[in-house]
């Protein structure tokens, strides 16, 4: 079974985003969840968007990156969103990784100033037609990252809701959750 560490999105650590964990959990998996915002949860894009700014986008990373120093070194990194700079940072940078998740967003391999690891397993899932991930080139970015490695996957599932795994949300999308969910069991077995 995979150790993984999870990083939640620009809401917070959302009852959806702890309802994916829990799935990780029931299939025998250790996740942990660290909380980011400090308790803190935002009802739209916007709130929470403000709040990150008001702290920086760089502490939130930071914030992750400590929480990863507390565990193993040998553990899967997944990001939802706003989370996954953390985690693509450690996956990408800190010797040991086991594998990386991330959930709508990826950035360029060269903001962190290597390249990613070849054999390091990777997927990403986000929609189609989301605009953040579209537009912001995020997809680029995913492309890129998975013409680099050996064993990565880009999953595009249909629709344009960007936080679409989150059941606490109204974008939740719960087919496309459901095939998420089971590729990422499938990953980390």
């Amino acid at each position: 079974m995979a150790e993984v560490l999870l990083f939640h999105h620009v809401l917070g650590r959302t009852k959806g985003i702890e309802a994916i964990a829990d799935q990780l959990r029931d299939a025998g998996h250790t996740v942990h969840v660290p909380d980011l915002f400090e308790g803190r949860i935002f009802s739209t894009l916007e709130e929470g968007l403000v709040f990150v700014k008001e702290i920086g986008f760089e502490e939130v990373t930071e914030r992750g990156v400590r929480a990863a120093s507390e565990l193993s070194r040998d553990i899967v990194y997944a990001g939802f969103s706003l989370g996954v700079p953390a985690a693509q940072q450690l996956a990408q940078t800190r010797e040991g990784a086991r594998g990386a998740l991330f959930f709508h967003a990826c950035l360029p391999t060269s903001v962190f100033e290597s390249q990613w690891p070849v054999d390091l397993p990777v997927q990403i899932h986000a929609m189609s037609a989301d605009p953040f991930f579209v537009e912001d080139g995020d997809i680029n970015a995913a492309r890129e990252l998975v013409a680099s490695a050996n064993h990565a996957e880009l999953f595009l599932y249909e629709g344009k809701e960007h936080l679409f795994t989150d059941s606490s949300l109204p974008s939740y999308d719960a087919n496309a959750t459901k095939l998420v969910v089971k590729r990422v069991l499938d990953f980390l077995a």
